[in-house]
């Protein structure tokens, strides 16, 4: 596909400059007061445009532009052309995000705030045209909306906290004829005994003819919601068909739940970082996530069925058409993090429909897009089956013969980096611990992942071009966690505060508040001196960023845990046994998602920590790999680029870039596609924790990137941040 580039016009002049970006100064402008000829008037003033229509670019996850203006030859004249400010930014115990990435159509750019907004852009100059005052959003940061336009309809649908919303695209108010007042409720439907309420669609979903396909992200502890994937009409919010992840009795995949009636028991098992779908074919494909609880599976005996599958469904009825189990039995967190691409491919000569999923460990996967049938051999491992007592690891795991992995796949002393402090203690701390393997059943002992527990690759995914290749962005560095026993109440059902925060937060915020060593997680202690009680109740109450909404818990339970968390009175609060103990209930919490890191603030294991990688899947073989990111305390002792830690994924271009920001070093960056050769590079306003998109407009190409931060112990941003070519 060619597009039509016109020439370069002149860059508009702005007002305000503010540390060497343009600032735009935006209106205001709110559900209710927007005006229908601001959207209409920037479409006819941005012609001609070309689109970015979908998360990610298009309905196969490409993260492909074909767009031609920006080549190898002039991507150092590209100059900031707008920043736009879509305010909200907050640091209240784990600082706001913007995981974002944005989609364009005719000229307007529609993307969602730190604050869970969605708004409408100008995309020829960032002016703010609407946005949403929603006041029931809390629970997640967002990924983004979907668009949908029947030629006399559009509107795009907009997940936040536990509603799906459908925005009139020309006005940004609520459709009143989609489900209640133009939203739905996401918790109906997915209910079970004992479960929590919290669900929430922060990955922007798919759209069929008039459906939209909607996953959702549930709680990872024991009561956490269904997982079924749903289609809703895109008219009337009705509900069109459900599959079960987790099956009834009589249907297939049953029997590989022990004891039965999982559905009454047993949570999870959701899709939550998005799909891809084949129009053409009417089959959208569905990564699931892993049952719940993430780290003990004693209550669920068996591989279980469909958890940690692709999924390949019929898009019109939700019939399944074939899967594949990614991992059986999952106890360490290893869902697909990404959806999986649709790429062409040449395979045994013969061209080939495929269908790619990469994950968490490190692998591709690659099957033809019909059938089902893996392009390259899988092969079933023996895997370490030393658990926690109760537990039943699966005695096997699948890995695919190729494409190799494209992370290392285990940490031993050898794997210390040359630099590291304090080495010799680590390595005896290493010796106590359970290590050296895959898939290695967490233990009372502190137990390390390699890849981490969110990878390996994460969930910006990867691009891919026509030639058949996959650029994937990965993680390299360590984690650790253990197992502890559950703290319960006493005999008369009264649990206290410290109970409660050590059954619903200290996973993340650590058994002693201290956070994690890395400050994804910020330590609570001394936050009386910052926040009130009133501050963080609200908190809980709505969420915020990725700090989740725990509406779902009583207010007796929510007030124990503020009064503990601010070291005033634990009060104990009366809590029935049946709800508190409801379903299979783990015995087990973990303690925490801990990144390893040396007293310097360094990845304990040698580098690259993060990484870029090549992959041809015509043959499966690896391209090229550089380091994605630097520390510049490094890098100016004469240290290579080590990369580092990253969230986001690639954009690739026809004429042969990746673009990619991710990483924790607040760049975004250009790679040649060729051999991976780093081309251009800027200094964003906070870290680009999100993907790319390319889209023109009025003769211009762009190229805009959401500047976030608050994750990795990066500052908090709100801007989106476009680039064009200079003169």
């Amino acid at each position: 596909m060619t597009y039509n580039i016109y020439p370069l016009k002149e860059v508009p002049v702005f007002t305000a400059l503010f540390s060497g970006f343009i600032v735009l100064t935006c209106c205001t402008l709110r559900q209710e007061n927007a005006d229908k000829s601001l959207i209409s008037a920037a479409i006819e003033r941005n012609k001609p445009a070309v689109d970015w229509q979908e998360y990610n670019g298009d309905a196969g996850r490409s993260h492909y532009t074909a767009l031609e203006q920006i080549t190898k030859a002039n991507v150092g004249k590209l100059k900031v052309a707008w920043v736009y400010s879509s305010a909200g930014t907050d640091s209240l115990l784990r600082g706001t995000q913007i995981q974002c990435n944005p989609i364009v159509i005719d000229g307007i750019l529609y993307g969602v705030s730190p604050q869970t907004q969605a708004f409408a852009l100008d995309a020829a100059t960032g002016k703010q045209l609407w946005k949403t005052d929603l006041t029931d959003n809390g629970g997640t940061s967002s990924r983004g909306v979907t668009y949908f336009t029947d030629g006399r309809t559009r509107r795009i649908f907009f997940g936040a906290g536990r509603w799906l919303y459908a925005i009139d695209v020309e006005t940004g108010r609520l459709v009143p004829g989609f489900g209640t007042a133009g939203r739905i409720d996401l918790k109906e439907g997915i209910t079970r005994p004992g479960a929590d309420n919290y669900v929430t669609s922060n990955t922007p979903n798919t759209i069929y003819k008039d459906l939209i396909i909607v996953g959702a992200r549930v709680a990872e502890e024991d009561k956490a919601l269904l997982g079924d994937i749903r289609a809703f009409n895109v008219h009337t919010g009705k509900l069109v068909w459900t599959f079960k992840t987790i099956p009834e009795p009589g249907q297939p995949g049953y029997d590989t739940w022990y004891p039965r009636l999982p559905r009454e028991r047993i949570g999870g098992a959701n899709c939550w970082a998005g799909m891809a779908i084949d129009r053409e074919r009417g089959i959208v494909y569905a990564p699931t996530g892993s049952a719940a609880y993430d780290f003990y599976g004693g209550n669920r005996k068996g591989n279980n069925l469909y958890a940690n599958c692709l999924l390949a469904l019929d898009a019109a009825t939700g019939k399944l058409l074939w899967h594949y189990q990614l991992v059986h039995h999952d106890i360490w967190d290893r869902d697909p993090p990404a959806p999986p691409n649709l790429i062409t491919v040449i395979h045994n000569g013969v061209k080939t429909d495929a269908v790619a999923q990469i994950t968490k460990q490190g692998f591709v996967f690659v099957f033809d897009r019909v059938s089902g049938k893996p392009l390259f051999d899988i092969v079933e491992r023996k895997t370490r089956t030393d658990a926690m007592p109760g537990e039943h690891p699966s005695p096997t795991q699948p890995f695919p013969v190729k494409p190799e992995p494209f992370t290392r796949q285990l940490f031993t002393e050898a794997d210390f980096s040359a630099f590291v402090a304090d080495k010799d203690s680590l390595v005896q701390l290493l010796r106590s611990s359970r290590y050296g393997s895959s898939y290695i059943p967490v233990g009372r002992e502190m137990t390390v992942f390699f890849p981490g527990t969110d990878g390996g690759a994460q969930w910006g995914g990867a691009a891919a071009d026509k030639e058949g290749i996959l650029y994937v962005p990965a993680k390299q560095l360590p984690v650790y966690t253990t197992l502890t026993d559950v703290e319960k109440g006493g005999d008369d059902n009264a649990v206290t505060g410290k109970v409660l925060y050590s059954n619903r937060c200290a996973a993340c915020h650590g058994i002693d508040r201290k956070g994690n060593h890395d400050g994804s997680y910020p330590s609570l202690l001394g936050l009386a001196k910052r926040y009130s009680s009133a501050d963080v109740l609200q908190l809980l109450e709505r969420g915020r960023g990725m700090m989740p909404s725990f509406s779902h818990i009583t207010a007796g339970e929510k007030t124990a845990i503020v009064h503990y968390i601010l070291d005033k009175k634990a009060e104990s609060v009366q809590v029935k046994a049946e709800v508190r103990e409801s379903g299979d209930a783990s015995p087990y919490q973990h303690t925490g998602y801990n990144r390893w890191y040396d007293r310097n603030g360094y990845p304990v294991s040698r580098p690259p920590w993060g990484t870029l990688t090549a992959i041809d899947l015509n043959s499966g073989t690896q391209k090229w790999q550089v380091p994605l990111g630097e520390y510049e305390s490094l890098t100016k002792k004469g240290i290579p680029p080590t990369g580092t830690d990253n969230y986001g994924g690639p954009l690739v271009t026809s004429t042969g870039l990746i673009f990619i920001a991710a990483t924790k070093d607040e760049k975004i960056r250009a790679f040649d596609k060729a051999d991976g050769r780093l081309v251009w590079q800027h200094l964003l306003p906070a870290a680009g924790y999100a993907s790319a998109s390319s889209y023109a407009v009025n003769g211009k190409q762009y190229i805009v990137i959401a500047c976030g931060g608050g994750k990795l112990t990066s500052k908090s941003g709100d801007k989106y941040v476009a680039y064009t070519l200079g003169d």
